[in-house]
């Protein structure tokens, strides 16, 4: 357990954040398919992130847009103009991955069509909804991107403790792409969730919210794993993912522990709970000073 001066000063870095975008690049001309040596599931698997995100991360701008004129809080507001300048980065940022696994010969976009779907046709604005209806879509909507958020911040503070990804020979490019994006999730890990409680403070809300943003989450993820494995034109359809597999992979330090991906999801249902439990944001500053792409970024 942390003692109270310690987790006073953690929550005074935090308190302290102002949200910056930061306009990274990299080259990923040299990135081979399987970026982690010899371990095709484990790198899918952590793909997935480049499946999801472009569309996913468009879609939480798109809310958080439509939220912007419900806010009353100066400083919330100011807080989610900076959450959706570092979201749009990051959906550029993996979108130019799956342009580089097209060139490769595996093409994502089966896949990126189906979730362009669900986040604009599902997940998207409804047409025809009164005000009142418009708000409370607005809010629903605003709730799924917090309990989202929460397991992105839970794969961000892995990414930034992943000693595997190193010892493995993971290329030194997109360690950097997953750690500074894992930072920025760290960073910001509280925005949603405190725009959530500030349109609507009930903890059915947030319970709703995961209830259909955790199972989705999974679902998403599972099903990617397998379309990119089918998909890898060097595999030729020889790799079948299983969970027993995944959480002896984890065992390597090469992907988050499943078991504890579960018990972060519980977590977000306690009633004492905030997003300032989880994670380090000073850690979280200390890697965006070191990131070669951050620091790049700064210098522009």
């Amino acid at each position: 357990m942390p003692s109270s001066t310690s987790a006073t000063a953690a929550t005074a870095v935090h308190d302290n954040l102002v949200l910056e975008p930061r306009d990274v690049r990299f080259d990923w001309s040299r990135l081979p398919l399987h970026w982690i040596p010899d371990e095709p599931i484990a790198t899918h698997t952590i793909n997935v992130l480049h499946l999801l995100l472009p569309e996913g991360e468009r879609w939480f701008v798109r809310v958080f847009k439509d939220a912007l004129p419900m806010i009353t809080d100066e400083q919330l507001r100011e807080e989610v103009l900076g959450f959706i300048g570092q979201e749009s980065i990051h959906a550029e940022a993996h979108q130019e991955v799956l342009d580089h696994l097209l060139a490769q010969g595996l093409d994502p976009r089966p896949y990126v069509r189906q979730l362009a779907w669900l986040f604009q046709r599902i997940l998207g604005e409804k047409p025809g909804l009164t005000p009142t209806q418009r708000r409370e879509n607005i809010i629903e909507r605003v709730a799924f991107v917090a309990a989202i958020e929460h397991f992105t911040a839970f794969l961000g503070d892995w990414a930034l403790n992943s000693p595997g990804l190193d010892r493995a020979g993971a290329d030194p490019a997109m360690l950097d792409l997953l750690r500074w994006h894992g930072a920025e999730e760290v960073e910001h890990r509280s925005v949603a969730y405190d725009l959530m409680v500030h349109l609507d403070p009930g903890y059915l809300r947030r319970v709703r919210g995961m209830l259909v943003s955790g199972p989705l989450l999974v679902h998403l993820w599972v099903r990617g794993v397998r379309f990119l494995l089918a998909a890898d034109p060097t595999l030729e359809g020889r790799l079948r993912p299983s969970w027993r597999e995944a959480y002896r992979i984890a065992q390597r330090g090469l992907l988050p522990d499943p078991v504890k991906s579960l018990r972060s999801g519980l977590r977000y249902l306690r009633r004492g709970y905030h997003p300032t439990q989880e994670g380090s944001s000073s850690q979280a500053l200390g890697y965006l000073a070191a990131s070669p792409a951050a620091r790049a970024a700064a210098t522009h």
